[in-house]
């Protein structure tokens, strides 16, 4: 019996890939932002964004949704101008999961693991999480472009997510396991930009790196 016939959360099909997954991003809205306390607000923008950049750049199906708009504000600038032109699908139900054209959009991406993240944590990451993982998804909970509105729900939600079958990663391990091949030049530049970017002292030591190596500087990517 293989590894993943004893365990399918092990093995190398448990991995992502840009084939194997879609990104759904929930309600990263003003409101939102106004009540979160387990995150300083900055690192939660700067992650979602990177996140969103790295599903774009390997072409990861990616949701947008957003809940009473018109009450908790648009989805924040930074997130929306990766995908400028996608408008959010807007919710009454506080669960995503529950709203048929999100379970439709995602019947349609053919995909069986979904990729998560949402605020809070505790309520619009872990109602739809934890019904996907019961109708049979395999589902990736983005624990730091996460957050709920103290650092106890916040673990707690996670907690119980995991209960309920599902996987934590960081938005790091997304694009890492996308790309999983540096041989796999296409993406790499993109990726680099990305991690310059979002990911703070590695994206600054890569810099100076290309510095002492006199390495040039790959051109801005352009759409990402």
């Amino acid at each position: 019996m293989s590894a993943t016939q004893n365990n399918p959360k092990a093995g190398l099909e448990a991995l992502l890939t840009p084939d194997n997954c879609a990104l759904i991003l929930i309600d990263h809205q003003p409101f939102q932002f106004a009540g979160l306390r387990s995150h300083d607000t900055q690192t939660i923008i700067n992650n979602v964004v990177g996140l969103a950049k790295a599903a774009k750049i390997f072409h990861v199906p990616t949701l947008f949704t957003t809940v009473v708009e018109k009450n908790g504000g648009y989805l924040i600038k930074q997130l929306q101008e990766v995908f400028p032109d996608q408008k959010p699908i807007d919710r009454t139900f506080i669960n995503t999961w529950e709203d048929e054209r999100v379970v439709a959009w995602v019947k349609k991406t053919g995909r069986k693991k979904i990729v998560i993240a949402a605020l809070w944590t505790e309520i619009c990451l872990a109602m739809p999480a934890i019904q996907a993982a019961g109708e049979g998804y395999e589902v990736y909970i983005v624990t730091d472009a996460s957050g709920g509105v103290s650092l106890e729900a916040h673990e707690m939600a996670i907690q119980r997510m995991i209960q309920a079958g599902c996987i934590p990663i960081t938005w790091t391990v997304f694009g890492s396991e996308l790309q999983r091949d540096w041989a796999r030049t296409e993406t790499v530049p993109a990726l680099a930009e990305t991690l310059i970017d979002h990911f703070g002292n590695v994206g600054t030591s890569l810099q100076w790196e290309w510095q002492l190596l006199a390495t040039p500087v790959p051109e801005k990517t352009v759409g990402v």
